[in-house]
């Protein structure tokens, strides 16, 4: 991975200096985030809760909570509960995702690390139903939620994940996003250790992924099966300076 820099007075090296540039703003939740299969509006349990658990439900064994801090949910209730623990906040800032064709909300993404200050800020809590999964309306979301960052004017967007969340890892580097660390035992989540992937993209690499992002979700780079005609990670790929590693990972039974 290349990391740029001048030399100062004593010839020693440092990072390249940043001159004028306008604070970023901070998310707001009158905006609503739109694109061709889906819209992104603000969550809220008044409106969301029942759509968002009666997709959800489609996973009937509850693998999709497995990296998740939250869930699975026993009852529609308890799933509303947690909703409005986390509504309306500044950080992290929910979305809930909104299938175009039908209006029902079918995922929920949000915004953390909020850091007006340093340029940066995170995606995450991402938790897509059956409904969206590996369809071209998950890509989408993640490409208004990054469009919207670089727009506010953000430098660093982040992603990350457990460890061992493969496709996760896999996700962050097909929407154009370089590998640069393992945080060993960062956190404990369901009394389980958790190694965080870290994952970003900058803005220098923006104007690249849209362009992709551009190209793979037209409707014309898809066949009459609904097939793609060129992977996002192909479009993507000129800008991820480094991937994941092969690591060895110790399974304990």
């Amino acid at each position: 991975m290349k990391i740029n820099s001048v030399k100062n007075e004593f010839g020693d090296p440092i990072g390249l200096p940043v001159g004028e540039v306008t604070r970023p703003g901070l998310p707001d939740e009158s905006v609503t985030l739109t694109g061709n299969y889906c819209y992104l509006e603000v969550l809220d349990s008044d409106k969301h809760t029942a759509d968002l658990y009666s997709a959800y439900s489609l996973d009937t064994d509850g693998r999709l909570w497995t990296y998740m801090p939250q869930g699975p949910f026993k009852s529609e209730a308890e799933y509303r509960t947690w909703v409005e623990g986390v509504q309306h906040k500044a950080d992290p800032f929910f979305f809930a995702i909104i299938d175009s064709e039908t209006n029902k909300a079918v995922g929920v993404a949000s915004y953390l690390r909020v850091d007006p200050s340093n340029y940066s800020i995170e995606v995450g809590w991402i938790t897509y139903s059956p409904l969206i999964q590996q369809k071209p309306i998950a890509t989408e979301a993640m490409y208004l939620m990054m469009k919207h960052a670089f727009d506010l004017g953000y430098r660093r967007y982040e992603w990350k994940c457990n460890a061992h969340n493969h496709p996760s890892i896999n996700a962050a580097m097909r929407l154009g996003m370089s590998f640069e660390g393992l945080f060993r035992q960062m956190s404990i989540i369901k009394n389980q250790n958790r190694d965080t992937a870290w994952f970003s993209i900058l803005d220098r690499d923006w104007p690249v992924a849209q362009d992709a992002f551009t190209i793979w979700l037209d409707p014309e780079n898809f066949d009459a099966t609904g097939q793609q005609k060129l992977r996002l990670s192909d479009l993507t790929a000129p800008i991820v300076e480094s991937r994941w590693p092969n690591l060895n990972v110790d399974v304990h039974h």
